[in-house]
């Protein structure tokens, strides 16, 4: 019923920045709550950005606070995981998330998943 795409992934050089966009179609995605989750090799699967639909704020994992922000926009029904001042260990594959909750921001568990999109940070 409710399908996250993914898009804005690619190379990026250490310092540079990138967006990624979740459209989402099927469900408004107004008062579900949002996030980001990513994996690199080797790596457990970690949240780095969220949006509560709980108490309406914003939660990001330490790796990542105050480089990325997260958003949305109602109309487009689709929201972004902006990323700054990209790191090599930013690189992993970026995963879109959303539940009508009530769950746990950062952790879940998220009942819909974007497919990923691979964000490699390399110069």
């Amino acid at each position: 019923q409710l399908q996250l795409v993914e898009s804005g992934g690619g190379l990026v050089q250490p310092g540079g920045s990138l967006r990624l966009s979740c459209a989402a179609s099927g469900r408004s995605l107004e008062y579900y709550a949002i996030g980001w989750f990513r994996q690199a090799p080797g790596q457990e699967r970690e949240g780095v950005a969220c949006e509560s639909n709980s108490d309406g704020s914003a939660y990001f994992a330490r790796s990542v606070e105050g480089r990325f922000t997260i958003s949305r926009d109602n109309a487009k029904n689709t929201f972004y995981l902006q990323m700054n001042n990209l790191k090599p260990e930013d690189t992993a594959v970026y995963y879109c998330v959303t539940d009508p909750g009530p769950i746990v921001c950062l952790r879940g568990p998220y009942d819909y998943w974007g497919q990923g999109t691979q964000v490699t940070v390399s110069s």
